[in-house]
């Protein structure tokens, strides 16, 4: 993303840092590093405390920058700042409205499919105590288990659980609705304030560019493998025979964005229906065919595809699902790569001595001189080159004249 006032600016230099600023450390290096990985973890803590506040807070500053696109467009066509604006959180607005009407859409289809399946449901449950009974549980043993499972009080607090999620999720909801609207408002300002910055600390510009850069990248990768494993999900349920194969598709586009967990909560709903509707060898396969596309395409082939556009590694890219999924819940899983963006480019690349962790979870490294490295690490880097390869044309035509020259006076 390039504001519509910002002009390509040469990078800055990177400042090297001499001895005499390493040994401004007081303390032992050693010491230094654990300082370090324990102000880390009890960070992490601490945002998993508040994850309810900077958890929407985040994920709406992500989709405002993801639309900023469109609001830029707008703007240099001539739209009012306000009517840009407007258009940019209306389209977020839209963007989580389809979502979730599509959860509700794929809930509802298969609650009113279900009573046509009464008969086959009846005879899966007599399969199910014969196969118990194989196992030496009778039929009073197991109606007592399940009499059990559903006394009051477990329905009770089954409920009270789900209330209280749903609590959560509406403040949630709440909270995104909210800072989606003051962000977008005071996104007409955003290129004035920019311009004021750069005057100043251009780096830091060229920073947050970068990032917004990023984030624009990563939605749109996930919503381009969200329409491509959905359309796989839909060829193969189709192959298969599956009841209202359409619908678990559109539901397997929702759950995409739920990385790594997401196919497991979409794989339900199908293999339910393909057990009712064809029997469970169907099922079996309906399973293990949606599961094999999801997780391939999900957790295998996305992280790298994602990784390379936001600009860190695969293995960076799967450490952050981790990380930030422990510190901010499930919408940490989803805003994984955004987060360590952020930190990547707030951070580390602002900090002269931390530039080796940028050229270690970088995709692409920027150029640097070579070091001289073991055989274990880059066999043949620090090798001495050859003459003919150490030596660079231009200097090498000199030295090979003055050799001529001396043969002639000899």
């Amino acid at each position: 993303m390039r504001w519509p006032w910002q002009r390509r600016r040469p990078e800055p230099p990177v400042v090297q840092v001499t001895e005499d600023q390493e040994r401004r450390w007081a303390l032992p290096r050693a010491l230094i590093v654990l300082l370090s990985i324990i102000a880390v973890i009890a960070t992490l803590i601490l945002l998993s405390q508040v994850a309810t506040f900077v958890a929407p807070v985040f994920l709406g500053f992500n989709l405002v920058i993801a639309v900023m696109p469109l609001q830029q467009w707008l703007l240099r066509i001539g739209a009012p700042k306000a009517v840009a604006a407007l258009a940019a959180m209306l389209t977020v607005f839209a963007f989580l409205i389809a979502l979730f009407w599509s959860l509700y859409w794929s809930v509802q289809s298969l609650v009113q499919e279900l009573p046509g399946y009464s008969s086959e449901f009846n005879q899966l449950y007599r399969q199910t105590l014969d196969w118990l009974e194989g196992f030496g549980i009778s039929q009073d043993e197991a109606l007592h288990q399940l009499q059990a499972a559903f006394s009051p009080s477990a329905i009770t607090g089954a409920l009270t659980s789900v209330l209280s999620n749903a609590g959560s999720a509406l403040g949630f909801l709440a909270t995104l609705a909210v800072v989606i609207f003051f962000l977008a408002w005071d996104s007409m300002q955003l290129p004035e304030r920019m311009q004021r910055i750069a005057a100043t600390n251009p780096g830091l510009v060229r920073g947050i560019d970068r990032f917004a850069s990023g984030v624009q990248r990563y939605w749109v990768v996930a919503t381009l493998f969200g329409l491509i494993v959905s359309a796989l999900d839909l060829v193969a349920l189709w192959a298969l025979g599956v009841p209202l194969a359409f619908v678990w598709a559109v539901f397997a586009f929702v759950t995409n964005y739920i990385p790594n967990v997401g196919f497991v909560i979409g794989v339900i709903p199908p293999t339910l229906m393909a057990l009712l509707a064809n029997g469970p060898l169907n099922a079996l396969l309906t399973a293990i065919l949606f599961s094999v596309i999801n997780f391939v395409m999900q957790s295998l082939i996305q992280p790298k595809v994602a990784g390379d556009a936001v600009g860190v590694t695969p293995a960076t890219s799967f450490l952050s699902l981790l990380v930030w999924a422990f510190a901010l819940g499930p919408v940490g899983a989803l805003l994984a790569l955004p987060s360590t963006l952020a930190v990547k480019t707030l951070l580390v690349d602002r900090d002269p001595r931390l530039s080796w962790i940028s050229q270690l979870i970088s995709s692409k490294p920027e150029g640097a001189a070579r070091p001289r490295l073991g055989r274990a690490v880059a066999p043949g880097v620090g090798q001495r080159q050859p003459a003919a390869e150490a030596a660079p044309p231009e200097a090498a035509a000199p030295a090979q004249r003055s050799r001529r020259t001396g043969r002639r006076r000899g």
